[in-house]
């Protein structure tokens, strides 16, 4: 991300960049890029959340530096936290203007990068740019809440779309289909979502959940939760990503998002949720999000009484440490990246 911005500032066929930030790092690279992007005439906005917890100074000082370069600075959305993380990059082509986003689940942030665990997209899909470029205008005042076709945006339409989802699986459970719902965030503590993930295991909907903090659901209770399983990863990196994942009958849907199951989250802050359509993306994102259930190591399983049991491993079953297999999977893939590019650059080990 660093790097495109970088060079999203210094290209002349660049026109706009669009940005919301709400946590960002000290000596930020990427407050630098959008300076000087501003300061080349490019046109340059950036909502800043200035009531992000603990960062709310750092937070202002980096929004007068921007408005002093030439960016439109908003300061956020009156009585909602900006808690999305999108960034919407327009460009002049031979072919005519083409627009490129990145989501993620994590924040624009390049220290706290190296320590969480996320999920990002990049993507020129014409559909989600048109949803990007909208949701720009809903916060930037010049329209109403958008309908969006492939984002799902908080505080608007998150909530129902979530209810719409488990619901189905339910659904199909009940005519006699296979159903399943797997889902990673930090915490999951809302009555509405609770109360269907339920409704939704009564009807026999393998629920398997990763959530990393606070849980309010209690699994492996009789005729209530008896098919849902909840596990919490404490490891060395921050479990920070929010994946979101239905089977829909054989048809399977993979969201990855800014928000987690909590009422905050749903109706009191703008969030933004995005799929993952690219069979080889759903691949990748799919293998991590079923690894965290298969960590003997640094697994903790949450049962019916609301105590967490460290796992071990059982017997001659090989060791699953999930974060030191995800990482050596990445550094895998980006040799083969930097192998078929024909580049030098090889990344710097972190250990």
């Amino acid at each position: 991300m660093i790097s495109l911005l970088d060079q999203a500032a210094d290209d002349p066929d660049v026109l706009a960049i669009k940005q919301t930030l709400y946590r960002t790092s000290v000596g930020s690279k990427l407050i630098a890029s959008l300076q000087r992007a501003a300061e080349s005439s490019k046109q340059v906005t950036v909502l800043v959340e200035l009531t992000a917890r603990f960062d709310e100074e750092r937070n202002i000082k980096w929004a007068r530096a921007l408005e002093e370069a030439g960016a439109h600075v908003i300061y956020g959305v009156r009585g909602y936290k900006t808690h999305a993380k999108i960034c919407l990059i327009v460009k002049r082509t031979p072919q005519g203007f083409r627009r490129y986003v990145h989501l993620g689940t994590g924040n624009y942030n390049e220290r706290t990068a190296r320590v969480y665990t996320d999920f990002g997209l990049m993507t020129s899909s014409s559909a989600i740019a048109q949803d990007a470029a909208a949701f720009f205008n809903a916060l930037t005042g010049y329209s109403d809440p958008p309908r969006l076709k492939k984002l799902v945006m908080a505080p608007t339409d998150l909530r129902r779309r979530f209810l719409k989802l488990i619901d189905r699986e339910r659904r199909r459970a009940e005519a006699g289909q296979p159903a399943e719902i797997i889902a990673k965030m930090n915490s999951l503590t809302d009555e509405e979502i609770i109360r269907a993930l339920y409704a939704a295991s009564q009807r026999g909907v393998r629920i398997r959940l990763n959530v990393r903090g606070i849980c309010a659901l209690r699994p492996g209770i009789a005729h209530v939760s008896e098919t849902i399983d909840v596990v919490s990863i404490v490891d060395r990196f921050l479990e920070h990503s929010r994946v979101y994942y239905f089977l829909n009958g054989g048809e399977e849907q993979v969201y990855l998002a800014s928000a987690d199951w909590m009422s905050r989250n749903l109706d009191r802050r703008v969030e933004l949720m995005f799929p993952v359509e690219h069979s080889p993306h759903k691949v990748v994102v799919l293998n991590a999000l079923r690894a965290m259930f298969r960590d003997n190591v640094k697994a903790r399983v949450l049962g019916s009484d609301g105590v967490y049991t460290r796992v071990s491993p059982a017997g001659t079953d090989p060791i699953c440490r999930v974060q030191v297999m995800l990482q050596e999977e990445a550094r895998r893939r980006t040799a083969q990246a930097i192998d078929r590019a024909g580049v030098t650059f090889r990344p710097v080990r972190t250990e």
